[in-house]
């Protein structure tokens, strides 16, 4: 097994036994662990048996500690770079850290994980052959808008992250937009409450004004323009 000196690790979103072996065999072997949040990653490691030293990297400060990861992995140091859930990178701390390793040439490597993107879409049952991921939507209304009127249009599926405070709101957007659009929003995933909620526009507004749903939520809007045989 060839040895990088910092590996990019997918942990679970939710179901802690969603861990590859793989997965623990590199962060039982690093010298250091870098996450989102020590706290919640520490409770992993725990659950697991795994104590390592651990570097806080999070959006606030990743720009200021990726050169001191790099630095210290030219130094022969190995890291484990981690988020609370999920790829890093995506949609989470990752990426400026890549860009860093890459401007000084130090090797790195991707441990595939559980994502939260392509569970929902598999679980939503909207065309999977093509699809969009937006991260999460814009917070200004009218921004936020012209991404769901992007997303009706579209011959293909998008893919959403959703707060639970502003999907109610955004699921009436998109049923004055299109309330034939088909939609999913797939809530919990992994998790004990784990639900998929599949319907229209229309039908999630009226389900989820008479019961805001609540947890992680990850939204899918089915393109009005895909082929007609992938929707079917």
């Amino acid at each position: 097994m060839i040895e990088y000196p910092v590996s990019f690790v997918g942990l679970p979103i939710g179901n802690r036994e969603d861990i590859t072996r793989r997965a623990l065999t590199v962060l039982e072997s690093v010298d250091c662990i870098c996450c989102e949040d020590t706290r919640n990653t520490g409770m992993l490691l725990a659950h697991y048996g795994i104590r390592k030293p651990l570097l806080s990297l999070h959006e606030h400060n990743e720009t200021r500690r990726a050169p001191e990861v790099a630095e210290r992995a030219l130094r022969g140091e190995r890291f484990a770079v981690v988020t609370d859930a999920g790829m890093p990178g995506v949609s989470d701390p990752g990426y400026r850290l890549i860009q860093e390793l890459r401007n000084q040439n130090v090797a790195f490597t991707v441990l595939p994980g559980p994502s939260a993107v392509v569970t929902a879409l598999v679980g939503s049952g909207l065309p999977s052959d093509a699809f969009f991921f937006g991260g999460f939507l814009p917070v200004k209304s009218g921004k936020r808008a012209a991404m769901l009127q992007r997303a009706v249009e579209s011959n293909h599926t998008s893919i959403f992250y959703e707060s639970p405070f502003r999907i109610v709101k955004t699921i009436q957007a998109l049923a004055e937009l299109a309330p034939d659009t088909p939609v999913c929003v797939a809530r919990e995933l992994t998790k004990v409450f784990e639900t998929y909620h599949r319907g229209s526009a229309a039908t999630l507004l009226a389900e989820f004004t008479a019961h805001p749903p609540k947890g992680e939520m990850v939204l899918l809007i089915g393109g009005t323009n895909a082929p007609r045989e992938a929707q079917s």
